[in-house]
């Protein structure tokens, strides 16, 4: 007896593992075919993505690029729905990397060239803006740790001057954000070191370069890293030796000069002063 029923214990416990197996086998399977079909229905696009990795610089050929279906509604800005973006001045003017792309990864306008053009500054700069380089060293370029695509505010220091006379020595804001494009002979923004430049070149308006210019030749100039996330406009700065040290102007009080009139009276060989009202 105690045999029997231990063989229908076994076959029962048997019988339910199987179930459970079919079961989990059967969501599996539906779950997969649920996926199958949500992708199904999700909308796509073709785009042009990278077909290897490219460096800064690199020229982007045919082999470069391929075409990949992407979620439309994840299509970043700026990626190359066809052959018509792409080549739009033809298949003989190739794009240039202006940073470095991922395998697979899609081309954005931002971050290749036109067609024809290479890696170089002008083809950074944007409409109406031109290329200034400014002179700095190891404590005016902040130690080395300036990149091409950083914003600074420029500081100017020097004398200022009323009429012929000296004021003192300041130091003002001149510039605020202020966008890098190169430092040195380089314009890659993906520098792994700290690079102590000679100069810097920034992109600024017509207006600007003469602004700069004229700072740079009748004083010095000194540049201050913005933080990435800072979108903050600073306001007017300036500091010179009376607010550095804590001195404050001496108020000029002019004293009042009090009228007088008199008349000059000769008596003989002695001239005589007599004071009138004065009438006005």
């Amino acid at each position: 007896m105690r045999l029997v029923f231990g063989l229908v214990l076994i076959v029962g416990v048997g019988l339910a593992g199987f179930a459970v197996y079919m079961a989990q086998s059967y969501v599996s399977a539906y779950r997969l075919a649920e996926e199958a079909a949500r992708a199904e229905n999700v909308p796509m696009k073709p785009i042009f993505i990278a077909n290897r990795d490219l460096k800064y610089g690199d020229k982007i050929g045919d082999d470069d690029i391929i075409f990949a279906r992407w979620p439309e509604k994840f299509i970043p800005e700026g990626a190359f729905l066809g052959e018509e973006d792409w080549f739009s001045k033809g298949p003989e003017n190739q794009r240039t990397a202006l940073r470095p792309i991922q395998k697979f990864e899609p081309l954005l306008a931002a971050k290749v060239t036109e067609p024809g053009e290479d890696a170089g500054i002008t083809s950074r700069l944007k409409k109406g803006m031109r290329a200034f380089a400014i002179r700095v060293d190891v404590t005016s370029g902040v130690s080395g740790f300036l990149r091409p695509g950083d914003y600074v505010d420029v500081y100017w220091s020097g004398r200022t001057l009323d009429g012929d006379e000296s004021e003192g020595d300041i130091t003002k804001l001149i510039q605020s954000r202020v966008h890098l494009i190169a430092v040195d002979q380089t314009s890659d923004s993906n520098l792994n070191r700290a690079t102590i430049a000679r100069t810097v070149t920034v992109e600024v308006t017509p207006t600007q370069v003469a602004a700069l210019a004229q700072a740079q030749a009748t004083g010095s100039l000194t540049l201050a890293l913005v933080g990435a996330s800072d979108d903050t406009v600073t306001q007017q700065v300036e500091i010179d030796q009376r607010v550095l040290l804590g001195i404050e102007r001496e108020a000029v009080i002019e004293a009042e000069v009090e009228e007088s009139c008199t008349i000059r009276t000769r008596r003989g060989a002695e001239v005589v002063e007599i004071p009138i009202p004065c009438t006005n």
